[in-house]
């Protein structure tokens, strides 16, 4: 009987060795039958079939399993292996991947794309070397003022009632250069805040301020691109790199797909919101001149207390302040 047992555990050391099937559990507060989910879950089911169902991605949507911050700390505690999640969710471990949402950084989208060419790479390798594998940057789109009354000047916003989100040290710190007592909430107390008057002023993508509801809550919506907002899709990198080199590659390759199409495809629905939005009972207001100096002053002394209170790195804005001086002097030519 021994010989039998040797002889068969010598047979099955033989065969080839069966992959591992590896399920990576993904938490996200975008909803089911969203763009982001039916675009991230095509993705996830080519993975799987790819990889002959060795990588698998199960998704967690509608925040289910909490915010951008309760996915992070589950991350931690390995209960999820990543989520789809704001940029400023990953600014505990790489804190400049922030930069693209300095305050009043960008003009206009020509220059966020001309930027992002520069530096996406960039910011995708730092945030590798400090924990997560990501696969792109999709476009958050560029917030708003929107609010109960107009306002168009610095001393206008010091008058109103300012939601901050509570998670986003970045915002928090930055305005204070602005003199402005802010509120801070957690995304899903906004609207009753809101409903409530507890807060009479709000920033936000025109596609999160429909989605939301917000829009119903407010009249008017100051055209002025406050800053630039972003998401990303992370694994945690000790649970990526687990997998083999094929598998690993062939992930990298099919949600880069992925997150280029939702880049593009959120520029398109920003637009489309923006548009609806001003088809509603909303008035669109425009600082002049004078006023737009101010406010890009108070927004470049953010930018610097910013840098010196660590929120960002001076080389990291000098780098993107170099890209944006070549885009707009060859514009001006």
């Amino acid at each position: 009987m021994s010989r039998y047992i040797i002889a068969l555990l010598f047979f099955i050391c033989l065969q080839p060795a069966i992959a591992s099937e590896t399920i990576f559990k993904i938490a996200t507060l975008s909803p089911e039958g969203s763009t982001w989910m039916d675009i991230m879950r095509s993705g996830a089911d080519e993975v799987a079939e790819k990889t002959n169902k060795r990588v698998q991605i199960k998704f967690y949507p509608g925040g289910v399993m909490g915010d951008d911050m309760a996915v992070m700390r589950k991350i931690r505690i390995r209960q999820l292996q990543g989520g789809a999640v704001t940029i400023c969710a990953v600014s505990s471990y790489y804190s400049d991947s922030q930069v693209y949402s300095l305050p009043m950084l960008f003009r206009n989208l020509d220059e966020v794309s001309y930027v992002r060419s520069k530096m996406d790479s960039h910011i995708l390798q730092g945030l590798e070397q400090n924990g997560f594998v990501s696969f792109g940057i999709a476009e958050g789109g560029f917030a708003y003022i929107m609010s109960l009354n107009p306002i168009k000047s610095i001393p206008d916003i010091r008058l109103s009632k300012v939601w901050v989100p509570s998670s986003d040290d970045l915002v928090l710190e930055g305005i204070k250069a602005y003199d402005v007592q802010p509120i801070p909430l957690p995304l899903g107390d906004v609207l009753t805040g809101l409903q409530t008057g507890l807060i009479d002023t709000v920033a936000a993508p025109p596609i999160a301020t429909l989605a939301l509801h917000w829009h119903t809550q407010v009249r008017y919506l100051t055209d002025m691109p406050l800053l630039y907002s972003s998401a990303l899709l992370i694994i945690d990198k000790k649970a990526f790199d687990k997998l083999s080199k094929q598998d690993q590659q062939i992930t990298r390759d099919v949600m880069g797909r992925v997150f280029d199409k939702l880049d593009k495809q959120n520029r398109i629905d920003n637009k489309s919101a923006f548009g609806a939005i001003q088809s509603q009972d909303i008035e669109m207001v425009k600082p002049d001149p004078e006023q737009l100096k101010e406010w890009r002053g108070y927004a470049y002394e953010a930018r610097l207390q910013l840098v010196k209170s660590c929120k960002i790195s001076i080389e990291i804005m000098r780098e993107v302040e170099q890209h944006l001086y070549e885009f707009r002097n060859r514009k001006s030519k």
